[in-house]
């Protein structure tokens, strides 16, 4: 690995691994209790929620949605597990959520939409709101309603006004992230008077192997669809091309979307790192286990094989080809999640790289211009971001 590819990963992974503090407010949770008549539920049965902190001033008609992420689950053990937990549970939700980052209320903090309407959508259906299994499976008494979930949703805040937006942007971040590129042309569809766009943060979860030769990644995704019968709630742009366990990536879902996408992501994203390129059944000896947790501790070789990772994740973002609908800013963080939390999003103190500050407000102007940038060749420039100048008006 060349001493300035080292030198990006572990500055940022040292930043990452910091003790942090919050700059944010909490916002109570709503439950869409109407949803459970219609079967549009979590895993357990219980009304989908999300917590919504209104807009005032000049961006009283303007919405931004971000869905949470807490990965899926692929077969009924995993969903069991899941059952009882926030992320298969509204029961078992807080009942305050902290807003800060992209979601803060304060100009300082997140000058572009801290005035918006904000809103966060939390997981608890294991596959990004993909699911719709009409029958309730008796042994586990579990259910795959994560599509007719999302639909409870959205047609909850239409009605709370969002049907008037002028402008609306669907965020998230993980399985969030997911979700937002899985949904983003039909969230368009839905608000025909708006300029929408779409953010995907740590939600460009690539198909490649494992250090064991291994595609867990691509196994797991394929019983995903398969549990949650996700297909026919896939982007029919990439099913009519693919098979539908491969349009759960994102290389070839987003291949066809037609709402403006800027695509927010660490080069070495922690947790497909972890998750992906050394998921614990490819390792049983645990020689990845002390790389994973912190990257100081690394080997050389593990070193090779991350430089490695990041080249295949930097190959699987240029199959999305050239547009000028698209946006990306892809770092070398050892980092999962960018935008919800204040410090890696917009603070005083946030890093500074090349001279330029504030690299994350400069992201978001990105979401809301989406300046066209040709992806096509010219990928290595994009990951270089010690170099990276975009024009802001």
């Amino acid at each position: 690995m060349a001493t300035a590819d080292w030198l990006r990963l572990s500055v940022c992974a040292v930043l990452s691994l910091m003790v942090m503090t919050v700059d944010g407010y909490t916002v109570p949770i709503t439950y869409v209790q109407s949803a459970v008549a219609q079967g549009a539920v979590c895993l357990d049965g219980s009304p989908p929620a999300y917590h919504f902190d209104k807009g005032f001033g000049a961006g009283v008609n303007n919405w931004l949605i971000h869905v949470e992420g807490g990965a899926w689950c692929n077969n009924a053990t995993v969903c069991l597990s899941k059952r009882n937990t926030r992320l298969g549970s509204s029961k078992y939700m807080d009942k305050q959520y902290t807003f800060s980052g992209i979601l803060s209320n304060l100009q300082k903090f997140n000058p572009d939409f801290y005035d918006w309407n904000r809103v966060k959508i939390r997981y608890c259906d294991g596959s990004s709101f993909t699911g719709d299994v009409a029958a309730v499976d008796p042994s586990t008494k579990l259910y795959y309603r994560g599509a007719r979930a999302w639909n409870a949703i959205i047609n909850d805040l239409m009605a709370k006004g969002m049907k008037n937006a002028q402008n609306a942007i669907l965020g998230g971040c993980s399985a969030g992230g997911l979700t937002v590129i899985l949904h983003c042309d039909s969230f368009r569809a839905q608000l025909p008077g708006a300029k929408v766009k779409c953010l995907s943060d740590a939600g460009y979860f690539i198909n490649a192997k494992d250090i064991s030769g291994a595609s867990h990644i691509q196994d797991m995704y394929a019983q995903v669809v398969a549990t949650h019968q996700s297909a026919k709630n896939l982007p029919s742009s990439c099913t009519s091309k693919f098979s539908p366990s491969l349009c759960f990536f994102p290389q070839f879902a987003a291949q066809g979307i037609q709402t403006p996408l800027f695509l927010l992501n660490a080069a070495y994203d922690a947790w497909q790192v972890k998750n992906i390129l050394a998921p614990g059944v490819a390792d049983p000896h645990g020689t990845w286990h002390d790389c994973k947790l912190d990257i100081t501790k690394c080997s050389s070789s593990q070193l090779q094989t991350l430089q490695g990772f990041r080249t295949e994740f930097l190959s699987a973002l240029s199959q999305l080809g050239s547009s000028s609908s698209r946006g990306l800013f892809i770092n070398s963080c050892y980092a999962h999640c960018q935008s919800g939390t204040q410090e890696t999003w917009l603070r005083s103190d946030s890093p500074v790289l090349g001279g330029m500050v504030n690299l994350k407000a400069k992201a978001t102007r990105l979401v809301q211009l989406l300046l066209p940038y040709n992806i096509g060749n010219n990928i290595t420039a994009i990951y270089s971001f010690l170099s990276l100048s975009y024009r802001v008006e």
